[in-house]
């Protein structure tokens, strides 16, 4: 203490001076003013379960993106040269160096939901300048820019996801062609073959079946008929051959065969009804070799009645009838020429019949091998469908959301707290500069005090002497002063006291004035 009231002009004059210079000084720095305005994520009109954006909705991501496109370069280039930014500095910096300082003055900061950190649904954007008013302009516009950027960049980015959307769907359609004709190839060439038509051919191989059976059948009676003929043909030919007339023939008792016959068919017919209608065609069939038979058995019932040929003179006794036993033959000769055409057209449905189940047959053993072929392609042409469907969707819903957007009904930024017009400067704090200032001072002047006083060597009291010299004190005398000496040394503390004074004053003055300077 004795030090600091010893070296007090030490420190109370650099702290003056510097408390008073930091003031003065802090004053003559030009004030910087802020304007900030909020701007509000507002989500879209429709609900997302209606309607999905194509755009992405993490506000920081979207800062991000155009934070990068408005504090470009040439963005910010043209808000300097509208608003004459910097005039002092344009000619001392390049352009760039002016870019980058304004740069600085801009501040995006987003803000923090308290209950959801991880939600950001605003920010504020705010602008540091040395006019209040160039302040709030430049705010404002930097302001619109974000929302006009923000509208165009999501009506761009939609507009260019529905656009690879179709490009895609394009691809994905001349695919999805390509497999379709792959399919219809495939089966066109494996008609028949193919697996959804085995039970139809199976239905058709077992009526193939039943008709060859039929067939066969009919061949069969067929051959007997012409068995029969042929029989009754031979016996007409030797009854005429050895001059006998048809009537003769009851002999060999022709009539009976015939009635065999016809009891055959008729036979043959009543199984067939019992099993098919009366238009069935072997039922038809049996119906036509039935009215034959029956003209044939009425023909042979036509000729007179002949007694029976005991003896040759009894033979010989009547005349033969040539006319009678010629139309005879003729007829039956007739009716073989019939049954050989029915033969004929028997075997030959028979065959086909035969050809045509060794058809489907061949058709039933391919279709295992069609399935496998068929399952391949039916799977690349059901990923190529899926993909198809899956595109289409995705583009049916992309072009409402870029309609979505175009009407601005998405996510959009609102004001809700315009830039607004500053009235106290933000830089500098005069008062923490002059305070740090009268701080520094004081420390300053504590300083050379301390470091006068280390380099001060004289002896001041009677402790001084002591630690100086070894030897005890053997006298004292005290301080003797004249008048003149007190009156000097009276008016010389006075002097201190008003100067001290006078240096608290303007230091508390000066404070006091940074302090309402603000």
């Amino acid at each position: 203490m004795k030090v600091v009231v010893r070296r007090r002009w030490w420190v109370l004059l650099p702290a003056s001076l510097i408390a008073v210079g930091a003031g003065v000084t802090s004053l003559m720095i030009p004030d910087r003013y802020e304007s900030e305005a909020t701007i509000l994520v507002e989500r879209q009109q429709v609900p997302e379960r209606y309607v999905t954006a194509n755009t992405t909705s993490d506000i920081q991501e979207v800062l991000m993106g155009m934070t990068d496109a408005i504090l470009s370069r040439t963005q910010l280039l043209q808000i300097i040269n509208e608003f004459h930014l910097y005039p002092q500095d344009r000619g001392q910096m390049a352009r760039e160096q002016l870019v980058e300082v304004m740069r600085k003055n801009i501040k995006i900061a987003p803000i923090k939901n308290t209950s959801d950190p991880n939600d950001l649904n605003a920010f504020t954007i705010s602008f540091t300048g040395v006019d209040p008013h160039s302040a709030q302009q430049v705010a404002t516009k930097l302001t619109h820019l974000f929302i006009e950027e923000s509208d165009k960049s999501r009506v761009e980015q939609s507009t260019e996801t529905t656009s690879f959307l179709s490009d895609t769907l394009s691809v994905a359609a001349e695919e999805l062609k390509q497999q379709e004709a792959r399919v219809r190839d495939f089966k066109m060439s494996a008609l028949g073959e193919l697996p959804e038509q085995q039970q139809g051919n199976l239905a058709i191989l077992s009526g193939l079946h039943q008709e060859l059976q039929n067939s066969t059948s009919n061949l069969g009676r067929a051959r007997e008929k012409q068995t029969y003929l042929q029989s009754l043909l031979s016996q007409y030919e030797t009854l005429a051959a050895a001059g006998v007339g048809v009537s003769g023939a009851a002999s060999a008792n022709p009539q009976d065969t015939i009635k065999t016959q016809l009891a055959h068919l008729q036979e043959q017919k009543a199984e067939l009804l019992s099993r098919y209608t009366d238009k069935y065609p072997d039922v038809v069939k049996v119906d036509q070799q039935i009215k034959e038979t029956e003209a044939l058995l009425a023909a042979s019932k036509s000729a007179p009645d002949t007694p029976k040929v005991d003896t040759p003179q009894n033979a010989n006794s009547h005349p033969t009838r040539p006319t009678e036993a010629n139309a005879t033959i003729a007829q039956v000769k007739s009716q073989l020429e019939e049954n050989r055409i029915e033969i004929e057209n028997a075997s030959a449905d028979q065959k086909r019949i035969e050809d045509s189940i060794a058809d489907y047959q061949r058709r039933l053993n391919l279709t295992p091998v069609r399935e496998e072929q068929l399952a391949d392609l039916l799977r690349g042409y059901d990923e190529s469908k899926r993909h198809y469907d899956d595109l289409l969707n995705k583009k049916t819903q992309s072009e409402v959301a870029t309609n979505l957007e175009r009407r601005q009904q998405g996510q959009r930024f609102n004001i809700i707290d315009p830039p607004s017009l500053p009235t106290k400067p933000v830089s500098p704090d005069h008062l923490k500069i002059s305070l740090g200032g009268l701080l520094g001072g004081i420390l300053v002047g504590a300083a050379l005090g301390l470091l006068v006083e280390a380099k001060d060597h004289s002896i001041l009291n009677e402790h001084d002497l002591r630690s100086t010299f070894s030897f005890p004190l053997m006298l004292g005398l005290p301080l003797l002063l004249s008048g003149s000496e007190l009156r000097k040394r009276s008016r010389y503390a006075a002097l201190e006291w008003v100067l001290g004074t006078v240096l608290c004053l303007m230091v508390c003055v000066t404070e006091y004035y940074v302090y309402r300077r603000g």
